[in-house]
This record gives C-alpha cells, structure tokens and sequence, in this order.
C-alpha cells in the first residue's frame, strides 16, 4: 500500500499572496479533474480536552474564508459556540495535494444562514429539523418518523431552525501540500502577522 507521488510540484513564484485566492484556484482545479466532493473537508475541534474530527462541505467562499453549515447543538457546534478555534483540511488524492486551514470558526449573520437555507433543497431543510445532530435516537424508524412529521407541519415554505446555521472559518495560518517523488513533498505555509498580512514559507517535508 505504497504510492510513488509524481505530480508537479509546487513553484513558488507562481502562487497567489493571499492563500485563500491560491485555495480558490487549487479548488477550481479539483472541480475542472472532476474530483468526488471537492469542497469536501475535514473539520477539527477541541471538546473537553480532545480532538475530535468529522468531514463537512464547505458552502460558501467569503473574501476572508470558507463557510459550512451545521446544527448549532451538535458536538461540533457545541465545541464552538459563537466562535472557536478549528482546522480544516482539504484532501484532493486525485490530484496529490491537501489544503489545511487553522483558525478561527465564528458564526455568520442570521441572515447569511436564511439566505443559504432558503436555497437548499426541501427535503435537506425538513432534515435540518428532524435531526437533533449527534444525540442519541433508539431507531431509524424513529428519525424517518420524525422527518414525516416536519413534511407535513410544514406543507409550503420551510423556515431555518433557530438552532441551525453558518460557521465562517477565518485562518490565520493556512498550509499547501503537494506530492512528491521519494517523499519529499512540497509544504508552503502562509502564516497571518499581528498586522494582518500574510508571510511565506517552506517546510520541510
């Protein structure tokens, strides 16, 4: 279970200065390769001392990050409150590359989260009700019960759960990872200084 990487790699003075413009191209380019789920990404929090991942879609691209929708009282809402601390990581195997995004995860406006929701499809906003994310339920009988019971309380348009809505996660530190022959991978690190601009840097791999 070995892979030889042997992509191109990554030059530098191509790259954008802001890193989430060169996430932005980097992701056009999984779309443009046709790879599954490429706004897929790997979320991270701190709950209770641990770290504890799971895989969300990022939704939405803001000048300053990347949004994703959630439960408000699921774990990883519970984990971040109004604001938290989180990472993101990007995996595009097809491609040999990674993204990985650390920051901070802070609400968006209600009305950001009213506009999303309005747009999703019926059934996934009858599902945002039916689902007390990441409680325990006896059966799945029990959820399916519950979902045809919004269906019918909720017979034209479907308001946006008071408990459900938008996370923006803003980096400060955001890494590109390509891979290359022998294990030596490409590893450019943006990091954000205490005046808000961005410095470059390579890793070793």
């Amino acid at each position: 279970m070995r892979l030889d990487y042997s992509e191109n790699g990554i030059d530098e003075s191509s790259l954008d200065s802001d890193p989430l413009n060169q996430w932005r191209t980097w992701l056009h380019d999984a779309v443009t390769a046709e790879v599954d789920e490429p706004n897929a990404m790997v979320i991270a929090t701190v709950e209770d001392g641990r770290p504890r991942t799971r895989t969300v879609l990022a939704k939405g691209i803001a000048p300053d990050g990347v949004d994703f929708y959630t439960n408000y009282h699921s774990q990883k809402g519970t984990a971040l409150g109004e604001s938290g601390p989180i990472s993101a990581t990007f995996v595009w195997l097809a491609l040999q590359r990674q993204v990985t995004l650390t920051g901070t995860a802070t609400r968006v406006s209600a009305a950001e989260s009213d506009a999303y929701f309005a747009v999703r499809p019926r059934d996934s906003q009858i599902g945002a009700w039916t689902s007390e994310q990441s409680s325990v339920i006896e059966s799945r009988a029990v959820l399916e019960a519950r979902f045809n019971e919004f269906a019918m309380r909720f017979t034209d348009e479907v308001p946006r759960p008071p408990h459900w809505g938008g996370y923006r996660i803003v980096p400060d530190q955001v890494e590109f990872w390509q891979g290359r022959p022998n294990r030596l991978h490409d590893r450019i690190r943006y990091r954000r200084d205490g005046d808000g601009n961005w410095t470059r840097e390579r890793l070793s791999p």
